[in-house]
């Protein structure tokens, strides 16, 4: 198989967890090739990504590292054979990796919770406002990246999954473009919160003890809870958390955001306030 000059996200998860299950186990890598008959590069090449790993191979070294959770090695599995090349495929080379890695991971999610802070999600954003958004950005952007930017975040929006989104008036607020884009940035949200698979939650400026102003984030579930992720912005683009102690906390965290904030109803009767301001 030949080896990847640059694994996905995705690629890199399946190599972190087939790891964990190895050092688990308290084997070496060179115990762990000598149970599966390789070199111990070989499993150096596996657990880094940049080489993958066959059904067989995968519950072997499963059955080795003793791991008995079958719908757990099942979804590494489908993760392994996955040969998906999805329509986020069309910008490489063109746009950041993280970009790629994010809509891969919207598109494999079992469902998507986002706490939003300062601004409206890009999952939820009108093609203007997210211009505004991307126009920004420091350094500038030339006319092509920026569009490209723009095409990419609109094609996202293809999701059908559970979303549910906890947003802070501040969000809702804050103009990034003028009146128009703002008003038209609340309709859509309007709009898209009657949809059946999403859920739009309001944290009015009002609440009380609302300590946790800095906690935007997206949790992405996956095909079991020991495969989601949480992403956090970065200054280089977004970090993908998976740790199970950060992803329970991250759990916990969303829980107690989503108990103080408006309920669905409502949260649209608020966002058709602010747009009515407008």
């Amino acid at each position: 198989m030949a080896l990847r000059n640059e694994p996905t996200a995705r690629q890199l998860r399946l190599a972190v967890e087939l790891r964990r299950l190895r050092e688990a186990a308290g084997l070496t890598a060179r115990q762990a090739a000598a149970l599966l008959g390789v070199t111990a590069p070989v499993i150096s090449q596996i657990e880094s990504g940049i080489a993958g790993v066959s059904e067989q191979r995968l519950r072997r070294l499963a059955s080795h590292y003793a791991c008995t959770d079958d719908e757990f090695i099942d979804a590494l599995v489908a993760m392994a054979t996955d040969r998906t090349r999805g329509w986020w495929e069309e910008y490489r080379g063109l746009l950041p990796t993280s970009f790629l890695d994010l809509a891969e991971l919207e598109h494999h999610a079992s469902f998507l919770h986002e706490v939003a802070i300062l601004y409206v999600p890009g999952l939820l954003q009108t093609e203007e406002y997210a211009r505004a958004v991307f126009s920004s950005r420091v350094p500038e952007l030339t006319a092509e990246e920026l569009e490209l930017r723009v095409h990419h975040r609109m094609r996202r929006q293809q999701i059908t999954i559970p979303y549910e989104l906890v947003i802070h008036e501040a969000a809702l607020r804050i103009r990034v473009s003028n009146r128009a884009v703002s008003r038209a940035q609340l309709g859509k949200l309007l709009e898209l919160s009657e949809a059946d698979h999403i859920t739009v939650r309001v944290i009015p400026f009002d609440l009380d003890d609302f300590a946790r102003a800095a906690s935007t984030m997206t949790y992405a579930g996956g095909p079991v809870p020991r495969l989601d992720t949480v992403v956090r912005d970065v200054p280089h683009g977004s970090a993908f958390i998976d740790s199970e102690a950060q992803l329970s906390a991250f759990r916990t965290r969303f829980r107690k955001v989503e108990a103080v904030s408006l309920d669905p109803e409502p949260s649209r009767d608020f966002i058709s306030r602010l747009a009515k301001e407008l």
